[in-house]
């Protein structure tokens, strides 16, 4: 144990683990995020706090999981290598440990050129791989990433994301043991709506034995309408939405609920794979559907480790 998160005991334990995600909000109105963590609160072993996520700014990410844990829940940090060099990195992993942050999702970064200052200049001094090697060593050897030695070092549970939809499709995988490799402990997926693919993903997983040196997290969410599933079939890159759900979802006479049984549907499905230790619902801008979602799908109550 390396951390002492919650989320780390839960699935160091066995246990079928529950992540959600929680946005900051943009402005510096910490009654945004407490109120989300109300509603997520109990319903899930952690929860993300995303990082200037598509590049708009929001309060950081730091501040708003000392917010959320103030409230009772923990939280996982995102933080991207698109704002920071590796020293305002560093710095800000020394900070986010000395708050009392335990958790960590290392990401790339949306491109600047998709947020609301796409003339800003994207740093991306080091990627997502490099990012996770970095936070290991200052963690596992108390080194800098420039060898220098430290007093105390920060001890996070090491998150990554990972894609199994994007191209080239083989390469996924590849990907993902690069990210093990250099310390991921746990791997939030992409939202799967095609649940076929996913499958195949995780099959090449397991023949890499990557399921048994990482927790694979599901990435499952609602949609809230046909006019929403449309958009990430056709806008969102790396996004996989088969036409049968925008159909489904089309021809619904409460598109809100039949997005919620959709997801519901999903959970059933990617629970019985091999491999998969937990899920992590994604339901950007609409927390009150969590709740809804884990009771339904039979997740509760969440286990309690000390």
């Amino acid at each position: 144990m390396k951390s002492g998160s919650n989320l780390e005991k839960v699935l160091s334990s066995g246990h079928f683990a529950v992540t959600a995600e929680l946005g900051p909000p943009k402005s510096c109105d910490p009654e945004v995020v407490e109120k989300k963590a109300e509603i997520l609160k109990g319903f899930a072993d952690a929860v993300n706090i995303t990082d200037n996520q598509t590049a708009i700014v929001r309060t950081s990410s730091i501040a708003a999981g000392v917010i959320v844990a103030r409230k009772g829940l923990e939280p996982v940090v995102q933080m991207t290598c698109r704002d920071r060099n590796r020293i305002a990195i560093q710095s800000d992993l020394l900070g986010a440990a000395a708050l009392g942050i335990k958790n960590l999702l290392c990401l790339t970064g949306d491109h600047q050129s998709f947020g609301n200052h796409p003339q800003a200049r994207g740093v991306f001094d080091l990627d997502a791989i490099q990012l996770i090697d970095m936070v290991r060593r200052m963690r596992d050897e108390k080194k800098f990433q420039c060898g220098e030695e430290m007093s105390v070092e920060p001890r996070f549970f090491i998150g990554a994301a990972a894609n199994p939809f994007a191209d080239p499709f083989e390469f996924r995988v590849i990907r993902l043991a690069k990210k093990v490799t250099a310390g991921a402990e746990f791997i939030q997926t992409q939202l799967i709506y095609n649940v076929e693919k996913f499958a195949r993903w995780m099959k090449m997983v397991r023949e890499m034995g990557l399921h048994e040196k990482t927790y694979i997290l599901a990435g499952v969410g609602p949609i809230k309408s046909a006019g929403a599933a449309r958009y990430m079939k056709n806008k969102v890159a790396g996004m996989d939405v088969p036409g049968e759900i925008v159909e489904r979802l089309q021809a619904a006479s409460d598109p809100k609920a039949e997005g919620i049984k959709l997801c519901l549907d999903i959970i059933e499905q990617v629970r019985a794979i091999e491999g998969v230790a937990g899920i992590h619902i994604m339901a950007i801008e609409w927390e009150s559907a969590v709740p809804e979602i884990a009771e339904r799908a039979g997740l509760l109550p969440r286990p309690q480790i000390d």
